[in-house]
């Protein structure tokens, strides 16, 4: 979120949705909007996209709003402002700089989606292209429906991504069936074996996109994750950027940072000296993602005995079945791992056209090591 914050400081702590973040601009380049406006054209002018956060299931709990419209959020008994939390190895954690709006039993709910509505326009009439809907589950289905089909009728082109993560499938399919152009699944957190990642990815591949992503503002840096190991970190992009249909990576992410992200503390000046640069290994990955269709669509992908444990074989097929892929990884992070090549061509039924970053020949993944076959 770029909007003025709660005294927190906390970026998902929202106190006016219309004042742009003091900390965002320069006081002496003209009014804060204007400077977001010539943003979204810098944006633009690049041939990229731009979206923000859209966080409505809580305010700052020091926003005007509680003063304004005490009636659009949640009280409990005593009638004191129920804060947002979350369960912390079993205790419960209370996040008091936030304030729980009630979306969905609001007394004045109809001016509070309004209101809602009203944000979404404004921020679509200066420019940006979609939102990112933080804890979209948290959220009743009937706003969501109202705010994705209003905001269209005037902005056709506007997308809306769903911030899933953390709810059942169930609850993931409820908020695709809303009007979502995409989601976020966990394949961040699979570890290539357990069945549960491609059994969400089965249930949710039919209904909506997904994006995968190596690391976020919610986890560690990967790189920190990873002690540094550099072909570990590239191996974990280019299976989250082929394994649904979107990736995300945050910034700093090609560079190697190893200092997570915090929305109260992070700062210009917690750039980082580069680790590495591994900008044009990110480029040739999004360009070969982009060049064949199967690792753009939305389908499942299912595991196979590549006649090595350590040696993960994923296919991935176009939803009309007419082209295949087959990624090996190396679950191993420290050894070169053997494997039979037919045995592996032979789940593509001996039709491989093309293989990549390895000659078509390779029998041996280096550590951390992957192989890329792709069949007619």
């Amino acid at each position: 979120p770029l909007q003025r914050t709660g005294i927190s400081g906390s970026l998902y702590s929202i106190a006016d949705y219309y004042a742009v973040n003091p900390l965002l601009v320069d006081s002496s380049s003209g009014p804060p909007e204007e400077q977001l406006r010539g943003l979204i054209q810098q944006v633009h002018s690049l041939g990229m996209e731009l979206m923000i956060d859209l966080v409505i299931n809580h305010t700052a709990a020091d926003s005007p709003l509680i003063g304004q419209h005490l009636s659009w959020y949640r009280r409990d008994a005593d009638g004191q402002i129920v804060h947002p939390g979350a369960y912390d190895d079993g205790r419960w954690t209370s996040w008091n700089d936030l304030a729980t709006i009630d979306n969905a039993a609001s007394v004045d709910r109809e001016s509070l989606w309004q209101h809602w509505l009203a944000v979404v326009q404004h921020y679509a009439a200066l420019g940006f292209d979609g939102f990112r809907c933080d804890a979209a589950y948290q959220v009743p289905a009937g706003l969501w429906r109202f705010l994705i089909g209003a905001a269209r009728r005037e902005f056709p082109r506007l997308q809306f991504f769903a911030e899933t993560l953390g709810c059942t499938p169930d609850q993931t399919l409820a908020v695709a069936a809303t009007g979502f152009d995409y989601i976020f699944n966990s394949s961040k957190w699979w570890d290539f074996s357990a069945p549960w990642c491609l059994d969400q990815l089965r249930q949710t591949a039919p209904v909506i996109p997904s994006i995968s992503f190596a690391e976020s503002h919610d986890t560690e840096r990967l790189a920190e994750e990873l002690n540094g190991h550099r072909e570990a970190v590239r191996q974990r992009y280019v299976f989250s950027a082929l394994f649904s249909s979107g990736v995300m990576l945050p910034i700093g992410f090609e560079y190697g940072f190893r200092r997570r992200l915090d929305v109260v503390k992070t700062r210009p000046a917690d750039w980082e000296a580069p680790s590495w640069d591994d900008t044009d290994f990110i480029r040739s990955v999004n360009a070969l993602k982009a060049s064949q269709r199967m690792w753009n669509e939305e389908a499942p992908v299912e595991l196979h005995d590549s006649g090595n444990p350590a040696i993960v074989a994923l296919l991935k097929m176009t939803r009309d079945g007419s082209r295949a892929g087959l990624l090996l990884i190396n679950k191993d992070l420290h050894r070169p791992q053997p494997f039979d090549p037919a045995r592996v061509e032979n789940i593509l039924h001996g039709n491989v056209s093309s293989a990549w970053p390895h000659p078509r020949e390779t029998n041996t993944l280096p550590p951390a090591g992957y192989q890329l076959l792709t069949a007619l």
